[in-house]
């Protein structure tokens, strides 16, 4: 898509843990706080626009990224920082307690965009989330202006979808579920849209756009019978997807409380 990217390892892993238990080499605390610091006092540090931050492998890491993106906004007040907290799924925590709480405490606070899962967003909320009204008033509750909450409620059958609000909008971007899905999809996603917005896109285009990339690959995954999203042999999907997505506006809770 055409965005030059800095990658910080929190893990080394022969493969996705969605394929079961494996070796892991967690990058130790201390080498990566040095990293970033390393990365603080780099010269080109001008040229970021945004963060995106996802996985992390040890309890300190959180704190350490944070430290990052609020050393990069001294230089930069307008930088873009999206959350991806990825600690979990229906099935409860895969990651520790202590780094899910490290990534409530240290990075929801300072993010522009969030794109928790419902059932992350459920965790951080204590609560269960059931209507796409209940996503909507924890995600406002929750604090970042914009989020993007995977797996909500959809109103199509068949279906699944992803729920954006920000400011006074409500977007729910639909398209048909696949079953027995690949790993990495949420990640694709925030990316993509990540991407899209930093271009100029609108918020409601972006969300489309990003929908549409995600669910093509998907399909064409699942048609290849593939365990593993294929973004090489899909890269045209990622820039001019085909894939139908439904759009629908929601009633904004703000919106709501004045009726």
């Amino acid at each position: 898509m055409g965005v030059p990217v800095w990658a910080m390892p929190t893990v080394l892993l022969p493969w996705h843990p969605g394929h079961g238990p494996s070796t892991r080499m967690v990058t130790p605390p201390d080498i990566f706080e040095q990293m970033i610091d390393d990365l603080i006092r780099s010269p080109w540090t001008g040229e970021v626009k945004a963060v995106l931050t996802g996985y992390f492998g040890h309890p300190d890491q959180p704190a350490a990224a944070a430290r990052l993106v609020n050393s990069l906004r001294q230089k930069n007040p307008d930088l873009f920082y999206a959350c991806d907290p990825v600690i979990g799924d229906r099935g409860g925590l895969y990651v520790p307690q202590a780094t899910a709480e490290a990534v409530r405490d240290h990075l929801l606070p300072l993010a522009s965009l969030a794109t928790p899962n419902r059932y992350e967003l459920a965790w951080f909320a204590e609560a269960d989330l059931d209507t796409n009204s209940a996503i909507m008033d924890a995600a406002i509750a929750l604090g970042p202006s914009r989020m993007l909450v995977t797996s909500a409620v959809p109103m199509m059958a068949g279906g699944t979808g992803n729920l954006y609000i920000s400011g006074n909008t409500a977007l729910l971007a639909e398209h048909r579920l696949i079953d027995n899905a690949p790993n990495g999809l949420g990640d694709l996603l925030s990316a993509i849209f990540l991407a899209r917005l930093l271009s100029g896109m609108s918020e409601e285009k972006a969300l489309q756009l990003a929908t549409a990339s995600v669910f093509e690959i998907l399909a064409r995954t699942a048609k290849r019978g593939s365990d593993e999203l294929g973004l090489e042999t899909d890269s045209a999907s990622l820039s001019a997807p085909m894939a139908m997505v439904q759009m629908r506006h929601l009633m904004h809770p703000s919106r709501a409380k004045r009726r």
